[in-house]
């Protein structure tokens, strides 16, 4: 088994730096001091014939940057990352940990993501498919879990979510782009909803559907309008006006 040793100053952090370079100095000192925003993935994830994998890009509304993912499974992770107002920023694989094993051996570990989170307390994660993680992995996340906690950061592995709240953020997240915006029709669209309403309602009232559905589709995924997304969105779903930023939190 893989201990949690050597955490801090034994943990060797090797990452790519803004300028294309590869890096490695200890683990508490590349925490504090790392811009991970620009760092590029230090492992890439290739196309594999024969295999249900498929690496992709993301573009993130939360910061305006294309985030790396390697299969479904983490593409929906970097959605949730995206919708949640407590993230700042997004990166994919930005660093890779190695320490010694119990057998002396040395073991590396990237974990998928890394969020920078407004508190301050950023996280790292991996992305867990379905059913239990594998016993190598929970081996490790023994030892990230540690490694944050040192640097005062979280670590997560990040299971799937709620299929049904998963299936309604792709559908809103179609509409993230600050072209949906809607300028002078969102704020016509959050006084239509300012008392909670049904979602048909409220877009008849406002004028044409076509013109106004992306505009609400946008301001419910940023959070400026709020519906229950734990049931399938509906035409009669109650939508209401919020005063808060992006995201449900």
């Amino acid at each position: 088994m893989e201990l949690p040793v050597g955490i801090g100053d034994g943990l060797i952090a090797r990452f790519i730096d803004q300028a294309g370079t590869e890096r490695r100095m200890p683990w508490a000192e590349a925490a504090r001091g790392v811009c991970w925003e620009e760092c590029g993935p230090v492992r890439r994830f290739p196309v594999r014939h024969g295999k249900r994998m498929a690496p992709g890009w993301w573009w993130s509304a939360t910061d305006g940057r294309l985030v790396h993912y390697a299969s479904g499974v983490m593409r929906t992770q970097v959605m949730l990352l995206d919708h949640d107002p407590r993230v700042v920023a997004i990166v994919c694989r930005p660093v890779e940990l190695t320490w010694r094993g119990r057998d002396g051996g040395w073991v590396r570990h990237a974990p998928h993501l890394m969020a920078r989170l407004a508190d301050g307390r950023d996280l790292l994660a991996d992305c867990a498919g379905r059913g239990d993680i594998s016993p190598r992995l929970a081996r490790r996340a023994t030892v990230m879990e540690a490694a944050a906690a040192a640097v005062g950061w979280r670590y997560r592995v990040l299971r799937p979510p709620d299929p049904v709240l998963a299936a309604n953020l792709r559908w809103l997240a179609g509409y993230r782009h600050p072209h949906y915006k809607g300028g002078k029709l969102a704020r016509r669209a959050a006084e239509a909803f300012r008392l909670p309403r049904p979602l048909i309602e409220g877009v008849y009232e406002l004028g044409d559907p076509i013109q106004f559905f992306p505009v609400v589709f946008h301001a419910l995924w940023h959070g400026n309008l709020s519906a229950p997304l734990g049931v399938p969105l509906h035409e009669r779903v109650t939508v209401t006006a919020v005063a808060r930023g992006r995201g449900q939190g």
